[in-house]
Order: C-alpha cells, then sequence, then structure tokens
C-alpha cells in the first residue's frame, strides 16, 4: 500500500500539532511540563542538581458559593500562616494584596474580578471588578479576620436598595467571638480560625463544598474508587472541624488534617 506525499505531511503535522497541545485541556500535565522545565533551568544557571519544588502539583474540584469563597481566603492567608506578614493586604503577590494595592499597573481589576467571582459565582455573579467596592469588598475582608472585630449585616433602604452597615464594631475579642459563634450558623461566614491553621482538605482533599456536589464528583468518577465504596461526600476532621456538616470533601484524610 502506497501512501501519498500529502498524506504523510498531514500526519506528520498531526503529530507535531498533538505533541505541543495534548496538555492544553489537562492543568496536571501543564503544570508537570511547566515546573520541570523551569527546574532545569534553575539548575542549570545555578550550577545545581535534584528537585526543586517541594512536593508535586495538586489541584482541587470546588464548589460556587461558601467552599470557593472559603478557599480563596484559605490561599490568600497563606502568607500569614507562613509568617510572612500579619495582614493579607500587606502581601502584594496575592489576590487581595493585589485587589487592595493595585497590583503592578495600579489598577488590581483582575484580582477583583477574581475574588468576585470566588464570592457571587453562586448567585449568579460575573467575574467583574465593578462589584468588588462596597459589600463584596467588606464580605471577604470578614473572611480573612481571625476574630471579628466588626460584623456586617445587610438592611434595605426604603428604595429597596441593600446597604451594608456595621452593627459591631471595637469590640473586645472575646466579646466578639461569642458573638460571631452564636450568629455563624444563619450567616454562612467564615471560620476565622479554621482558616488561620493549615488545612491538608484544601490541598488533598480532591473535591470541596456541599454534600450533594461532592457525590456528584464521586458518581462522575466512581470508576477510580474501590467497589466497597458507597458515596463520595467525608465530613471534615481535624483543623477544619468548624466546617464540619457545611463543607465535604471526597478524601477521609486521617493524619496532617
Amino acid at each position: 500500500m502506497r501512501i501519498s506525499r500529502g498524506a504523510a505531511d498531514e500526519s506528520h503535522a498531526t503529530a507535531i500539532h498533538e505533541r505541543y497541545t495534548y496538555r492544553m485541556h489537562d492543568l496536571g500535565e501543564f503544570m508537570k511540563t511547566l515546573l520541570g522545565r523551569f527546574t532545569r533551568w534553575f539548575n542549570t544557571h545555578h550550577a545545581r542538581t535534584g528537585t526543586l519544588w517541594e512536593s508535586r502539583f495538586k489541584s482541587v474540584l470546588v464548589e460556587d458559593g461558601l467552599a470557593s469563597r472559603t478557599m480563596a481566603a484559605y490561599i490568600d492567608l497563606n502568607p500569614v500562616r507562613a509568617g510572612m506578614v500579619t495582614d493579607p493586604a500587606d502581601y502584594r503577590w496575592s489576590s487581595y494584596g493585589e485587589a487592595m494595592g493595585g497590583g503592578a499597573k495600579g489598577d488590581g481589576k483582575k484580582a477583583r474580578a477574581g475574588l468576585v467571582r470566588a464570592i457571587l459565582a453562586h448567585k449568579g455573579g460575573a467575574a467583574d471588578a465593578r462589584h468588588w467596592a462596597g459589600a463584596v469588598s467588606k464580605e471577604y475582608r470578614m473572611l480573612l479576620l481571625a476574630e471579628g472585630q466588626e460584623l456586617l449585616a445587610e438592611e434595605k433602604d426604603s428604595e429597596g436598595k441593600v446597604r451594608v452597615k456595621v452593627v459591631i464594631k471595637g469590640m473586645d475579642k472575646a466579646k466578639a467571638e461569642k458573638e460571631i459563634g452564636e450568629l455563624e450558623r444563619s450567616r454562612d461566614v467564615s471560620m476565622g480560625k479554621m482558616l488561620r491553621c493549615r488545612v491538608r482538605y484544601f490541598t488533598d482533599g480532591v473535591a470541596i463544598g456541599s454534600r450533594g456536589f461532592v457525590d456528584g464528583v464521586f458518581e462522575a468518577c466512581r470508576e477510580r474508587f474501590g467497589g466497597r465504596r458507597k458515596s463520595g461526600a467525608r465530613k471534615l476532621r481535624g483543623a477544619a472541624t468548624s466546617a464540619a456538616g457545611v463543607l465535604w470533601s471526597v478524601r477521609d484524610l486521617r493524619k496532617g488534617i
């Protein structure tokens, strides 16, 4: 059987195309290539050998709503947990730091749009930086507070417009924590103490969200789990206990949580 030159050229072009595009829709493959090439470049320029990154790239499926904004806050609090800053707004290489400080270009629009998406997506909100000012930025700020020095509440004026007012301000730490604890279940607010700890579920949980969301991910990937497992959602424990019953994880972690 003879293969025409045109068919051979087309086959060769397809092979080249697949070589460079196979990771376009696979974040894990993309990060594997990126980190590997950077390691080789860094080792060459600094006369060193061996691995450069402490651990491999990980990704977690996150549901819109409480899970997405909790995850966003957890990431923005990484430099606080590391002792690099006391306020996440002071760390310029984070989403919150850029949103507050304006970033290299002085506007911070991309960071604000991303945080708006994390906070409002479950309500149909788009990634629009114009929604950041006002209630959204204040709500996210509350997520980042280790203890509540102020508590925000929404109310409607005579024209039906929603306004945010501070109903608690300048309270001592113990009193603020007590009152926020009493209102936490009904307000669906942050779990500040949890976010100040290292929570392994946020890196190794596979999927984070409501019980229904996690069970849905489990059913869609049923073949990846053993036959004895009947459900996907697992209650959070350890440092994430304060979110138990509200957020769920696919993996049932037992160490370092």
